[in-house]
């Protein structure tokens, strides 16, 4: 099983949720129901907490993390992830917040204190520069990442179809893993 204690604090999971094998989960994580965490992906809540949402799924090779608590800082930057988010392949997300119905783009770096609100595309390789709050509705892109135009209909509806299809998969794997 993926799942690591940190030093007193273990990962907590849902129902039906999914954890590929070869991920790691580690310490103050916890994953609400019909969520999906993919191959090789490490979510390490080991200083702060990780919150992923209800049916959202993080996808290949991703890198979840946060930031530690300080007197100047005494709630750190955790990680936290709203409901039917997808995030793409090698993302990396450090103590930001993502809010319901976004999707993260492959290859992209989200970094700390950063709010995205519901609603929201991140394009592929885009790197969102630390303590940015976006705005819902947007599509952002680059390096930095600056907001492109507002969505269509159909890519608003889109977000939550890719987390809904990333539901379907995960009760695929499901189905067919031995528990």
């Amino acid at each position: 099983m993926p799942l690591s204690v940190y030093l007193d604090t273990a990962p907590v999971v849902g129902e039906r949720v999914f954890l590929h094998p070869s991920c790691q989960v580690i310490g103050d994580v916890t994953i609400a129901a019909d969520a999906s965490v993919w191959c090789n992906t490490v979510l390490r809540g080991d200083v702060n907490r990780i919150v992923i949402g209800r049916g959202s799924n993080v996808q290949d090779l991703t890198m979840g993390h946060v930031s530690h608590k300080t007197a100047d800082k005494p709630d750190g930057s955790p990680l936290i992830i709203g409901d039917y988010v997808t995030v793409g392949h090698a993302v990396i997300l450090h103590g930001c917040t993502i809010g319901n119905d976004c999707l993260i783009g492959m290859g992209s770096i989200i970094m700390d204190d950063v709010v995205i609100p519901d609603r929201v595309m991140i394009g592929a390789g885009s790197l969102v520069s630390p303590g940015k709050t976006l705005e819902s509705g947007m599509l952002y892109m680059g390096r930095p990442a600056k907001a492109v135009r507002a969505l269509t209909e159909e890519e608003v509806q889109y977000l939550r179809y890719s987390a809904e299809h990333y539901i379907r998969v995960k009760n695929n794997y499901l189905k067919g893993s031995v528990t």
